[in-house]
Order: C-alpha cells, then sequence, then structure tokens
C-alpha cells in the first residue's frame, strides 16, 4: 500500500513509519518541517498540496498535532480555539479534503488521546480535542464514499515520551511503544472502520481525584 504518515518523524512515527515499510508499504512521511513532503494542518491550502503533490494513497495515518495544556482558571476562548486548529480541524480536515484524494477503500487513521475519557488537570483543550474527535469518527464512518475507512488510536501517555510528560501525568500507566505500533498497523492494513481505539491500559488501583480511570478496551 502507499501511505502518507502526517507527522511521521515524530514520536509514534519514528517507530511506525520502519514497521509499515518493513511490511513492504510505500511510506510518504508528511510534516511541517520534515519529511518528504510539507504539509502545516493549521493551512488547509498545505493539506490540499500535500493530496496533489502524493497522489491517490491507500492509507493516511496522522500522528502529527498535540494539545498544549492549559490552566481552566485562565483559559480563554481564544486560547481554547487556538489549542483545537491543528488537533482537531487539521485531522479533520485531512479527512474532509482526502476523502477526494484517496484511492477507492482507502483508511484514514487518526490520533486522539486518553483525555476524551479521563478528566485530569490542564488538559481541558486535549479532552475536548479528543472527544470531537471520537464523534467525528463514528459520524465519518457512515458516511465516506468509496467504502473509505476511518479510526482514530487513542493513547494514554506513551511509553517513549515517559521522561518528557511523565511528571505532568502521575498515576497514568504508559503505553509501551510497541503495542501502540501494533493498534496503527491494525487500522491500516485491517478492514474495520468506526473504531475508537482505547490504548489505555489496566487501571490502576486508585483512582485520581479528578476522576475514574479507565482499562484498556475498543469501542
Amino acid at each position: 500500500m502507499k501511505i502518507i504518515t502526517v507527522g511521521g518523524a515524530g514520536t509514534i512515527g519514528r517507530r511506525l513509519v520502519p514497521a509499515l515499510r518493513a511490511r513492504g508499504h510505500q511510506v510518504v512521511v508528511a510534516g511541517r518541517t520534515s519529511g518528504d513532503v510539507h504539509v502545516d494542518l493549521t493551512s488547509h491550502e498545505t493539506i490540499e498540496a500535500m493530496y496533489r503533490e502524493v497522489g491517490a494513497v491507500d492509507a493516511v495515518v496522522s500522528i502529527a498535532a498535540h494539545g498544549e495544556l492549559d490552566d481552566f482558571q485562565t483559559l480563554t476562548r481564544q486560547a481554547l480555539y487556538e489549542n483545537t486548529r491543528a488537533k482537531f480541524f487539521g485531522q479533520a480536515d485531512l479527512v474532509l479534503t482526502g476523502q477526494h484524494h484517496v484511492a477507492d477503500g482507502a483508511s484514514f487513521t487518526l490520533t486522539s488521546g486518553v483525555f476524551a475519557d479521563q478528566p485530569w488537570p490542564h488538559v481541558t483543550g486535549g479532552g475536548v480535542i479528543s472527544g470531537a474527535l471520537h464523534s467525528f469518527v463514528l459520524s465519518a464512518a457512515i458516511e465516506l464514499p468509496r467504502d473509505l475507512r476511518i479510526n482514530v488510536v487513542s493513547p494514554t501517555l506513551i511509553g517513549d515520551s515517559v521522561d518528557d510528560f511523565g511528571a505532568h501525568f502521575p498515576g497514568l500507566r504508559p503505553v509501551p511503544m510497541n503495542e501502540l505500533v501494533e493498534h496503527y498497523l491494525a487500522c491500516v492494513e485491517g478492514d474495520g472502520t468506526g473504531r475508537i481505539i482505547r490504548a489505555y491500559g489496566p487501571a490502576p488501583e486508585k483512582a485520581h481525584a479528578g476522576g475514574t480511570h479507565l482499562a484498556s478496551s475498543d469501542a
């Protein structure tokens, strides 16, 4: 298959892209400042240009954007909007625009996150973005034409990112990177659609004060 990985030079992409290539797929890495082709998820024009440059593909995997941390007491409408531009609207645009460019039967795999389901301090934006992505995927799955598929992988803290972000999320069990990569491979190579892959790991013994932890599940 010919596959675009948006954000393929990042933390997940550094493990996912070699895994895809090892399975015989042709992978085009797209990124804002790195990769084979340029794309900025806050710019519709670059998304359109990316699809025109690469041509019809069999899969699009988005692993690029991350929600910013925030403080609810000082959070503003504008800050919340800016936080959603790439991770929600950009990923949605990959699908809304991509449906007119990808090959018949192609798939889209988006990336959300655990805070769609798990409340936590300083991630209001992340929760809103991820919850919106889940709803978007469920709706898109029943309306996409030409047998196109769409799924979303929702990771908890990623094993390879513990050193950078673990202090912000004490008590969250990291999902091992090899396990996470397998979820993306299953979305690309499988035949499912409308799935929310909750890569959350087992619930800890004690719930966080902000809410109840959830165990791993697929929906």
